[in-house]
């Protein structure tokens, strides 16, 4: 694993962890998956380019689907 990978991985994870717990209190579905697969995926991805625009896809998704 490289720096970059470790730096992204813990900061989409982070941001899985906030999303997860909000989804969890307010029972919000998308949130709640989408907090869920930020913090799994960096440890299956290693190419940085890809956790990244994994990562910020799954991080905006919850913007635009409020269900």
């Amino acid at each position: 694993m490289s720096t970059s990978s470790i730096f992204w991985g813990l900061l989409f994870g982070s941001i899985g962890l906030g999303y997860f717990l909000y989804g969890r209190k307010q029972q919000a579905i998308v949130p709640l998956f989408c907090g869920l697969a930020l913090m799994v995926f960096p440890y299956f991805v290693s190419n940085a380019i890809l956790l990244v625009a994994i990562g910020l896809a799954l991080a905006v998704l919850p913007w635009f689907f409020r269900v």
